[in-house]
């Protein structure tokens, strides 16, 4: 008895619908589960960025200990190499040789040591923004990543689910063809759309072996790794941008921008190195004890010495102005820097605003009717209410909504980090 390709492709379809959860039943057992908190987990503890960013804010650490450290004291002596009276080499004796001995301390003045202790910690707070505006920028681009990559590999299940099924359908197809109960243009049909979803798979694969790598260089995780990523649905649902007011987002940005806070540092660190240059105008006082056997009058001479350059010339003018226009310029970098915190949050705002509107406006409920549907669609194929071609497409455009949705939900989730980006801060989890 020969069966209709009719019942037969739908048997087939039913059976390949049911079966989708195989795919993730048969993953790897060695596949690393990963959620985003895991990633951030691994992210601060492990990315090589942040880690060498610290050490810097280490050694800004070390300066202010260079600072607080007082000049070490010079010791000096000299004695006769040759003495040419009693024919001897290094004539130190009371009655026939001489030699001399003195000790200096540098002692600065104007408040140089306290001033360059204030510099150094100052520039402990620019080492520390910067560690703080890497972070943002860094946990941005990883959490970024993390909802692109797993809607990409959402998109790539739902790829190998329809080639699965089809290369299924072809192959019986191709056995009914022998039999005389097909046609070949229906074969033809369905390898061009096999062909073409191993194209735009293949294609996807790539992508996300791309954004994977970034992932993996992030978080530290062995290159050779299999990940799949896992996000808990609730993170879709709590996302709720109507509850929050652009106002209150400016604020935040103005309070928490770690590239703006340190830009105001910069501005410190510059009046800071002005206070220094002005010091360092202030010439500095040296005190000695010296100390000479025969070589003053009277002998065993002991003497007490100061010198202190004379600011005759050189008063540190060309730093003192360089030190200036530093400020200037970083006040004029601040202004800059706030108008596009600005911009960037109202860009952000607006930009999160629309695509919470256009993803409020699809029927929530179109993925499952979608699904329902295809039953639908089977039964009226059944029913010789459709042709096969009519059926491609109607798979066919399963999977363009499937992937629209998909694309849909990582823009919206997008959206919300870049405004945690641009605010600084962690608005919305």
């Amino acid at each position: 008895m020969v069966t209709h390709p009719l019942k037969f492709y739908t048997l087939l379809f039913c059976l390949t619908l049911l079966g989708f959860a195989e795919h993730a039943a048969a993953q790897s057992a060695d596949t690393l589960q990963l959620t985003l908190p895991q990633a951030e987990k691994l992210f601060v503890q492990n990315n090589y960025q942040l880690i060498a960013r610290n050490y810097q804010t280490d050694q800004a650490r070390a300066d202010i200990i260079t600072a607080k450290l007082f000049d070490n004291p010079t010791l000096s002596a000299e004695t006769q190499l040759y003495n040419p009276d009693t024919k001897r080499f290094f004539e130190t004796s009371k009655t026939n040789g001489e030699y001399q001995a003195s000790i200096s301390q540098l002692v600065k003045l104007a408040g140089k040591r306290n001033k360059n202790i204030q510099l150094a910690t100052a520039g402990v707070k620019l080492a520390e923004y910067q560690y703080f505006d890497l972070m943002r920028t860094l946990r941005y681009n990883l959490r970024a990543n993390f909802y692109k990559t797993y809607y990409a590999q959402q998109s790539a299940k739902l790829y190998q689910q329809q080639i699965s099924s089809l290369q299924k359908l072809l192959s019986a197809s191709e056995e009914q063809l022998k039999a005389g109960n097909i046609a070949v243009k229906d074969i033809i049909r369905i390898k061009s759309l096999v062909y073409s979803l191993q194209t735009e798979y293949n294609t996807l694969q790539n992508n996300i072996e791309d954004m994977e790598t970034d992932l993996k260089l992030m978080t530290n995780i062995k290159p050779d790794s299999n990940i799949s990523l896992v996000m808990d649905p609730s993170e879709e649902q709590n996302y709720q941008l109507d509850k929050t007011v652009y106002t209150s987002l400016l604020d935040s940005a103005q309070n928490n921008r770690a590239d703006l806070k340190l830009t105001q540092t910069g501005i410190t660190y510059a009046e800071k190195s002005l206070m220094v240059q002005k010091a360092l105008a202030v010439p500095d006082v040296q005190f000695s004890l010296v100390y000479d056997l025969q070589g003053s009058h009277p002998n065993n001479y002991t003497g007490l010495g100061l010198s202190i350059p004379l600011p005759l010339f050189n008063r540190n003018q060309g730093e003192i102005k360089k030190a200036k226009i530093a400020i200037d310029a970083g006040k004029n970098l601040l202004n800059q820097q706030e108008a596009t915190l600005e911009n960037e949050v109202s860009n952000s705002y607006k930009t999160a605003l629309r695509t919470e509107n256009l993803y409020k406006s699809f029927d929530k409920n179109f993925g499952t009717d979608f699904d329902k549907l295809i039953t639908e669609v089977i039964r009226n194929f059944k029913n010789r209410n459709l042709s096969l071609i009519e059926f491609m497409d109607f798979y066919d455009s399963y999977r363009q909504n499937t992937l629209q949705m998909n694309d849909m939900k990582y823009q919206r989730m997008n959206a919300k980090e870049e405004i945690n980006y641009v605010t600084g801060s962690t608005i919305f989890k």
